[in-house]
């Protein structure tokens, strides 16, 4: 954590429903839980380890 402590755009990747917070995004495989994937037009990205999972063609 930073000196500052969270930065508040982290809640964007979360929303609540029925009481319950749900992941917006998905989250990488080699890193674990907290590490978030960047959603490109044809691929997912690791900012963290480099991890790419890219998309299939014509689903959505």
């Amino acid at each position: 954590m930073s000196k500052k402590g969270f930065s508040p755009k982290i809640w964007s990747f979360y929303k609540v429903e029925d009481g319950k917070l749900v992941r917006l995004r998905k989250e990488c495989p080699r890193c674990g839980r907290g590490t978030f994937m960047a959603e490109h037009a044809d691929r997912y990205t690791c900012g963290k380890c480099g991890y790419t999972m890219w998309k299939v063609k014509g689903a959505k």
